[in-house]
């Protein structure tokens, strides 16, 4: 069981977004941290088909790597997502996965009837995107809460970083680097 998941959600391997996420995930493994590392753009996972397979027991029918991200997700003590911004939102490889947990909230809303926020394990996300937009991410993390508590996760906390596009951006910002590697060690102390 891994204490922490990571998932890479940009379709760029080393963009910023990427680098970023790895320095978190540095410094969670800093911290002791067993971290298993899932890069979405190399997986198989398809959109959710709004079949409702997954009303019989809360698990989807849908056959791919899905289920070796969810099962690890559901295994650990805490998760952290990384997506780049595009149209406000989080990338298409993350969308899909996102929404194929809406088998997991089938089980626990529908068929386990749970209420309420249990939020037991602890969450990061950390997000990059082009422009300044005072409003840039307010879209994504109302989506990203609604997330982390499909998985009784907290968004405990978030690195949100404006005015990155260009692949190795990011690497000018020293100081960013250096957020993203404390916000992992945070993350990691917090769930061990």
């Amino acid at each position: 069981m891994p204490d922490l998941v990571a998932i890479y959600g940009s379709p760029r391997r080393d963009g910023n977004t990427s680098t970023l996420l790895a320095r978190a995930v540095s410094g969670a493994r800093e911290q002791g941290a067993e971290v298993k590392e899932f890069v979405l753009r190399d997986l198989k996972i398809s959109p959710c088909l709004e079949i409702y397979g997954c009303k019989k027991d809360g698990v989807c029918v849908i056959r791919d790597d899905f289920h070796q991200v969810a099962g690890a997700i559901l295994e650990s003590r805490g998760l952290m997502l990384a997506s780049p911004i595009f149209f406000y939102a989080v990338s298409a490889h993350t969308k899909a996965f996102m929404d194929r947990c809406q088998s997991l909230w089938v089980k626990k809303y529908w068929l386990e009837k749970r209420a309420g926020k249990m939020h037991s394990r602890k969450g990061f996300f950390l997000s990059v995107g082009a422009t300044k937009g005072k409003k840039l991410f307010d879209g994504t993390l109302l989506t990203v809460r609604y997330f982390f508590d499909v998985f009784d996760m907290e968004l405990a906390q978030t690195l949100l970083l404006r005015g990155l596009d260009e692949k190795g951006e990011v690497l000018a910002h020293p100081e960013y680097l250096e957020q993203a590697r404390i916000a992992g060690a945070d993350l990691a102390r917090s769930v061990l």
